[in-house]
């Protein structure tokens, strides 16, 4: 095995590599920015190196040679898919804790990835252009994923900006602004497979997990079994992954992603070429440990895995971030109560600091039952027995998600959060179905709100009015990427002023009524505070 090993990341995923390595007897080594100096990941590894950016390739190899590395593990995130930097670790004679280059620059180019696939015989969502696939449609990043560089466009006007939005985001995260177009599938299931491949040709096609609880396009609560998905499906699902690894010559973790649409049709989405978020659900389901066998294929093991799922098992995020609208949150932490029996993986501590410069993770609540509903309910449970003070965070979302009829149905689509916006009103799982995962309502039932969730994408900043004038505050520190405002211009309601941007991703900051712009407080490069004046507005 490795003797000793550079996590190249920060944060919750850093820390739960490192408790892999120590029990197994690994040395271990950290990278820090001058800003997580001291961080709670730090503080789990033998020694830390300074880096100026976990995306300065070259620095985090610099790291790993002065720590006398055997390999690298990137974690998820970040470089965890840089075929660049896969290779130019292993040019420097270090291991690297993931899969090939060459499979890496396949799979984390999604339209090389969606081609690679439809040769293999797997159905894809349909890409190309607008005028190809028509409106509605998703803009994405090409390179890279979390949500960022990603814009849902439902009228053709709105295309331009969106274009323009996704490259410059994507160009920050992933510095890589190439999009595309996808087809939007609404009200689907996100579905996909974890797939473990060793360097002898074995691949290894888990069961699947369940993501389809999202705000911004990210994932917030994961599930293994998908109560959406039958035993035909899941034999399907697990060929088309397992096809496409063998297709690209896989190896180590990777997930396979795939949206099945109302009428049960899976289509292949996306191949994530790393170790997941959620993968301790898998973990969980099947007794093992996803970061050592990781390990164990780099030093080229083969797959000897022999044990068989058993129950049910589901995560929880918990972020530093607004129930309501999600919006990231800094701040320190000045207590912090995690709960117990149940897995908890966290990055951070009482005291700890919550920078928005990077992930507002704050831990990750995971519970295994016998069955779904005992897996739910101890979940639910352990939500109740946490509790954060100093930072706002999205506690109070997860426990709402939690108990919500749908949820507890096991009917929860991608839509979830713009039928039924967070905290808002319950409503009891109709005895009705329309189509696959649809619900119809009885005329004693009420219809389900269809207003749509406070997401970034749609957040308004809150505008006091004081004498005849309202100040556009910002919902959260941040850096101004545009102001759109004009002095002296009129605007139209949810007309966005200014974007902000913080942790990669770009809030639009939008007018709150008709008005006419008198004063613009902000120039673009600028830091601003929450509750910061952007813009005043008087009718």
């Amino acid at each position: 095995m490795i003797g000793t090993l550079l996590v190249a990341n920060r944060g919750e995923i850093a820390a739960r590599i490192f408790r892999t390595c120590d029990r197994l007897g690994i040395a271990t080594a950290a990278v820090a920015t001058p800003q997580d100096a001291g961080a709670f990941h730090t503080r789990q590894a033998k020694r830390t190196y300074e880096v100026g950016s976990y995306l300065d390739a070259s620095a985090l190899v610099e790291a790993a040679k002065a720590a006398g590395a055997h390999a690298v593990h990137p974690g998820y995130g970040f470089l965890a898919e840089s075929a660049d930097f896969a290779a130019a670790v292993d040019n420097a004679g270090i291991g690297w804790i993931g899969p090939p280059p060459v499979a890496l620059r396949l799979a984390g180019d999604k339209i090389e990835a969606g081609r690679a696939a439809q040769r293999a015989g797997i159905p894809t969502v349909p890409t190309g252009t607008a005028e190809e696939i028509g409106f509605p449609l998703m803009v994405k990043a090409a390179a890279g994923g979390g949500g960022r560089g990603l814009r849902i466009v439902r009228d053709r006007a709105d295309l331009g900006a969106a274009l323009a939005a996704a490259r410059r985001e994507a160009k920050v995260a992933f510095g890589d602004d190439r999009v595309y177009c996808e087809q939007l599938i609404e009200a689907a299931r996100h579905v996909e497979v974890q797939l473990l491949a060793d360097r002898h040709g074995q691949v290894l096609a888990l069961r699947e997990r369940d993501c389809s609880i999202q705000r911004r396009h990210q994932k917030i609560i994961e599930e293994s079994p998908s109560p959406a998905v039958n035993e035909h499906l899941r034999e399907q699902l697990a060929v088309y992954a397992a096809s496409l690894a063998r297709a690209i010559g896989y190896q180590s973790a990777g997930t396979a992603e795939f949206l099945i649409a109302a009428d049960g049709r899976a289509s292949f989405l996306e191949l994530n070429a790393r170790i997941q978020v959620e993968h301790p659900v898998t973990e969980l389901l099947y007794g093992l440990d996803l970061i050592e066998w990781q390990l164990r294929i780099a030093a080229g093991e083969t797959l000897q895995i022999n044990s068989t799922p058993r129950g049910h098992a589901v995560e929880a995020r918990l972020y530093a971030e607004h129930p309501l609208t999600f919006l990231p949150q800094g701040g320190r932490i000045t207590a912090l109560q995690l709960p117990t029996g149940i897995r908890a993986d966290f990055g951070v501590e009482s005291g700890d600091e919550i920078p928005l410069a990077y992930d507002p993770m704050i831990a990750k609540l995971i519970a295994h039952g016998e069955s779904r509903g005992a897996a739910l309910e101890q979940l639910s449970t352990a939500l109740e027995e946490t509790s954060v003070d100093g930072v706002t965070t999205n506690l109070p979302f997860l426990r709402w998600a939690l108990g919500h009829p749908l949820v507890k149905a096991g009917a929860a689509t991608t839509s979830f959060l713009d039928e039924h916006p967070p905290l808002s009103r319950r409503y009891a799982v109709p005895r009705g179905w329309r189509g696959r995962f649809r619900l119809s309502t009885g005329p004693d039932q009420g219809a389900p709100s269809r207003r749509p969730a406070p997401t970034v994408e749609r957040t308004r900043s809150r505008a006091p009015v004081v004498d005849g004038e309202a100040t556009v505050c910002a919902p959260m520190p941040g850096s101004v990427v545009r102001v759109l405002a004009k002095a002296g211009a009129q605007v139209t309601a949810c007309e966005p002023l200014v974007i902000l941007e913080a942790m990669k991703m770009e809030t639009p900051v939008a007018a709150p009524y008709a008005a006419q712009v008198r004063d613009i407080h902000v120039a673009e490069g600028d830091q601003v505070a929450s509750e910061q004046a952007l813009v005043t507005l008087e009718p």
